[in-house]
């Protein structure tokens, strides 16, 4: 363990950890007493991304979700497969250990035939998400084409019963396509009635600091991408953000006021996410499921 990793460590998992506001979040259908739960604990969720070095290595796939699942997790985000298993397979495990995969990252489909079998294996492991993880040109024709596609793929997957979204980095925000940022040209394109976006909080807060639009107030940008976008933002991914040198953070060991952002704006998932654990990817979650769980009201 390094001394910084130590010290985030022990920041995340003191007392304290965040203190929260008033305001009735969008997403809940009526006012929640002061003192609830910020997040609900029923819509906190983690990516698999996170625990790649687990379920490929020690303790592996099975034993890493057993841990997910003593953790209090409820559910998780799918990514990189379902090591061996089939998707029905996968969704009987998930059952049996009280999970549920609730949404997955999957690129666009390069045809037809693969965009069902994309859907269909969601159907089975019961998702309501389907979201499209990354996606990177300079050029603004292949963000228009891009988001022709999304639309299209959008509109099979609600004709199954499923919400298509997109995930942001931040070059979204900072790359110049001609008096046009890649974020510009999606949200003007994707069909808000078809597609929703998951917001990457930390790529949202290091793209307005990067572009200089939210270096004094990075919380402000991200609740302004939130608020000016067509698209509603149903999904969030939190990962926080060290100040001194801008690496991803377990949850409450960075400087990112996550609170103020959820009062803003309330969604249907809280997916924990570090790509670089700062410890162990179980300590990343362990961490991160606690420090949700201590946001209130």
């Amino acid at each position: 363990m390094t001394r910084r990793g130590a010290l985030r460590t022990a920041g995340a998992l003191g007392a304290g950890l965040l203190a929260a506001g008033t305001a009735t979040p969008a997403a809940q259908a009526t006012p929640r007493p002061v003192g609830a739960p910020l997040v609900p604990p029923g819509q906190i969720s983690i990516q698999l991304w996170t625990m790649r070095a687990a379920l490929q290595g020690d303790p592996g796939f099975d034993e890493s979700l057993r841990a997910l699942a003593r953790t209090g997790y409820p559910k998780v985000e799918q990514a990189l497969g379902y090591f061996g298993r089939t998707a029905a397979e996968l969704r009987a495990f998930y059952d049996s250990i009280g999970i549920s995969a609730t949404s997955s990252h999957d690129g666009i489909s390069d045809s037809e035939k693969s965009l069902q079998t994309k859907i269909d294996n969601a159907r089975t492991l019961g998702q309501s998400f389907l979201v499209v993880p990354y996606l990177d040109s300079p050029h603004r024709d292949d963000w228009k084409r891009w988001a022709e596609q999304m639309n299209h793929e959008a509109e099979v997957a609600r004709a199954a019963g499923l919400r298509y979204g997109y995930h942001n980095h931040a070059h979204e925000f900072t790359t110049d396509l001609g008096g046009a940022t890649p974020w510009q040209v999606l949200t003007s394109e994707l069909d808000p009635a078809l597609v929703h976006l998951e917001l990457d909080l930390y790529w949202a807060v290091r793209g307005g600091i990067e572009s200089g639009r939210g270096a004094g107030d990075p919380e402000g940008f991200a609740i302004d991408v939130i608020r000016s976008a067509p698209q509603p933002v149903l999904q969030y991914h939190v990962k926080d953000r060290h100040p001194e040198d801008g690496d991803m953070a377990d949850l409450g060991t960075g400087h990112i006021d996550f609170a103020r952002i959820f009062r803003a704006h309330a969604v249907l998932e809280y997916i924990v996410e570090n790509d670089t654990p700062d410890v162990t990817p179980q300590q990343t979650a362990e961490v991160g499921y606690r420090y949700l769980r201590a946001l209130s009201i």
